[in-house]
């Protein structure tokens, strides 16, 4: 959801400004992403599309009523067809989940929220995919898994015929749909994962490769190593403020290890040896350790 609506927030000039939180429950209302707007706080992304096209942000002015209603029945085929796969890939594949998921959900957690919520995240994902993919005839988990991955390429390549060879899904100006498409596949396509096979099926289709790398490029100024020059020149400056750091650390560790050899030595004291008083022999109240 956050891709989708920083999308729309570029697409529609929403003056939008991202806040990143270690901790969910401090949201206003404790989910995220959330929005705030003076005194008006909305937490659902459907919501927060609705409150930025009324206040006068609208991606789809120009759209005619066939488009829209096109528009519409496309969001519906990605949330049917393509968001199950994405969760599964993201949350219940097991080897993405331990090596990928798991590892970047958790660095941005305080501890020890970062132990309990990737988890609970990941069973959310199952239960939601077997509740709305696991009736007949598919019985069983590994039935669900190949019937979700086959709707998830065939979506894909229904977008690929739609889009063909223009910029965006309707011209040349990027409307909802483009934010939705781009929401859902930019995960997919940038993510490392060590299981890839919806990720190799997305590259097999080159148009929609240059969707997301288009937008990527026009509208988050993404350089080809995946960073936009603003974010690489603040980790520069991150690695120098740390660099200098780690400097002056030695430096002072160098001083005290100077200042402790130039110190007076002195033989070491012989420390009185305790004893430990056997149960049921009398001791001094020094010498009892309570269980």
């Amino acid at each position: 959801p956050q891709s989708l609506l920083q999308a729309y927030a570029k697409f529609s000039g929403a003056p939008l400004t991202v806040n990143t939180i270690t901790n969910s429950w401090r949201a206003p209302k404790g989910d995220v992403p959330v929005l705030i707007s003076e005194d008006i706080v909305i937490s659902q992304p459907a919501k927060i599309l609705n409150f930025l096209r009324k206040q006068k942000y609208n991606a789809d002015y120009e759209l005619s009523a066939k488009q829209g209603a096109d528009t519409l029945a496309y969001i519906a085929l990605l949330e049917e067809k393509l968001l199950p796969a994405l969760l599964h890939t993201f949350w219940v594949d097991a080897e993405n989940y331990c090596s990928v998921t798991k590892p970047w959900f958790a660095s941005r957690i305080a501890f020890p929220l970062s132990l309990y919520l990737p988890g609970k995240m990941s069973r959310e994902a199952l239960n939601r995919i077997l509740l709305t993919r696991g009736g007949p005839p598919l019985y069983s988990l590994t039935e669900v898994e190949a019937q979700i991955y086959r709707d998830a390429k065939e979506c894909l390549n229904l977008l690929s015929k739609r889009l063909g060879t223009s910029q965006f899904f309707f011209g040349d100006t990027p409307t909802t749909l483009d934010a939705f498409v781009f929401g859902f596949l930019a995960p997919i396509y940038k993510v490392c994962f060590p299981r890839v096979h919806l990720q190799e099926h997305l590259k097999q289709l080159p148009n929609l490769c240059r969707f997301c790398d288009g937008i990527l490029t026009c509208y988050f100024r993404l350089t080809a190593s995946g960073h936009s020059p603003a974010g690489q020149d603040t980790a520069d400056a991150n690695l120098q403020k740390l660099t200098q750091l780690v400097n002056k650390e030695s430096n002072l560790i160098e001083k005290m290890d100077d200042n402790l050899r130039k110190s007076p030595q002195h033989p070491p004291r012989k420390l009185k040896t305790l004893k430990l008083a056997a149960g049921g022999e009398e001791s001094s109240p020094l010498n009892r350790l309570s269980p």
